[in-house]
C-alpha cells in the first residue's frame, strides 16, 4: 500500500457528508420476489429478448479506445477540485495509460437487474427493483453488481443472440466486470482533463443532480460527452471495481488484497448532489455492503490476462 496523501479540510467535510448519506439512509431491506417476467414487459430502446440491454449493435457497449488520458485534478484549473483527488505530493495530475476496453452506454437499469433475479433468485434489496424499469437499479451492493455481471458474462458466452463482435472478444479473454477506477474517470473525461463529461461547466441540462430522484437512463442528451456514454455525472453514484486507494493510481492496486480492502471507489455522484460531486474527476468510497438509494453500477468489457 502507498503511503496516503495528506488531506485537506475541504476533503474531510466531503468524507464526512458521504458517510452521514450512508449512515442515515434506510437500512437494507429483506429479499425481493423475483418479478415475473410479465412485470419487466417491454422498455423502448431495449431488447427483452436480451436481458434487456440496450436495442444496438454491441447491446450497449462503446468502446473506449487505448491511449493516455489526464487523471486526478488540478485545484488551479477546478476551484471544487477536493485534496483526495491530487496525484502525488508534487504533481496535481497525473498521466495514464489504458488499453482498449469497452463501457456501458447507459447505467444498469430495474429491467436489466430484474432479469438477473427472475432467472438466478438471487437476494437483493426490494428498493431495487421498485423504480420504473427504464431507470437505474439503485440500492445495490458491490457484491450484488459483481453478481451481476458474472451472470451477464456467462450468458452472452452462452447465447446465441450475442453480437459476433462481443462473441470473439469473450472468447479471446476479455470479462465482463465493473469498470476499473481509471476506466470510468477516461470514460468520463475523455483525453482532455475536462472537469465534467461535457465540458469544464457545470449544467443542468446535460445531467441529472441537485434533485430529488432518479430519472431514466439517457434522458440528458450529451453531444459534448468524449464518447457519447449517457449519465457519466449524477443520476446514481457507481460502483467501480477498484479499492480505495491514496494516488498516484496504480493498477496493480485493484488485484491484490481485495479481502482485506474496507472501502470501493464509486464515481459519478448521484441525483441528490451538489454539482462538486458530479465532477468526473471525484473520488466516492463506500463499504461494499451498502445498499442505499443512491448507489448503482454499469457494466464494462476489458482483457484480462
Amino acid at each position: 500500500m502507498k503511503g496516503a496523501v495528506p488531506l485537506a479540510f475541504l476533503v474531510i467535510v466531503a468524507s464526512v457528508w458521504i458517510a452521514l448519506r450512508l449512515s442515515q439512509s434506510p437500512p437494507a431491506q429483506a429479499a425481493s420476489t423475483p418479478p415475473p417476467r410479465a412485470a419487466l414487459g417491454e422498455v423502448a430502446g431495449f431488447r427483452a429478448d436480451a436481458w434487456f440491454l440496450p436495442d444496438e449493435e454491441l447491446l450497449g457497449f462503446v468502446e473506449i479506445p487505448a491511449g493516455v488520458f489526464l487523471m486526478g485534478s488540478d485545484p488551479s484549473v477546478d476551484a471544487r477540485a477536493f485534496d483526495i483527488e491530487r496525484w502525488s505530493s508534487s504533481s496535481a495530475q497525473g498521466t495514464v495509460e489504458l488499453p482498449v476496453f469497452y463501457m456501458g452506454r447507459y447505467e444498469v437499469t430495474v429491467a436489466q437487474l430484474g432479469a438477473f433475479v427472475e432467472a438466478t433468485a438471487y437476494t437483493i434489496d426490494r428498493q431495487a427493483l421498485q423504480a420504473p424499469p427504464d431507470h437505474p437499479a439503485k440500492s445495490v451492493s458491490w457484491p450484488d453488481a459483481l453478481a451481476y455481471t458474472r451472470w451477464l458474462d456467462a450468458k452472452l458466452r452462452e447465447s446465441s443472440v450475442t453480437p459476433p463482435r462481443l462473441a470473439a472478444l469473450l472468447r479471446d479473454g476479455w470479462r465482463i466486470s465493473l469498470p476499473t477506477e481509471a476506466e470510468w474517470e477516461k470514460a468520463a473525461r475523455g483525453a482532455d482533463g475536462r472537469i465534467y463529461p461535457w465540458g469544464d461547466e457545470p449544467r443542468r441540462d446535460r445531467a441529472n443532480y441537485g434533485g430529488r430522484s432518479t430519472t431514466p437512463v439517457g434522458s440528458y442528451e450529451c453531444p459534448e460527452c468524449a464518447f457519447g456514454l449517457s449519465d457519466m455525472a449524477g443520476n446514481v453514484w457507481e460502483w467501480t471495481r477498484s479499492p480505495y486507494q491514496p494516488y498516484p493510481y496504480d493498477a496493480t492496486d485493484d488485484g491484490v488484497g481485495l479481502e482485506a480492502e474496507a472501502l470501493w471507489v464509486m464515481r459519478g455522484g448521484a441525483f441528490g448532489d451538489p454539482e462538486g460531486f458530479v465532477r468526473a474527476a471525484n473520488r466516492g468510497r463506500a463499504d461494499p455492503g451498502a445498499r442505499r438509494p443512491f448507489i448503482g453500477f454499469r457494466v464494462s468489457i476489458s482483457h484480462w490476462p
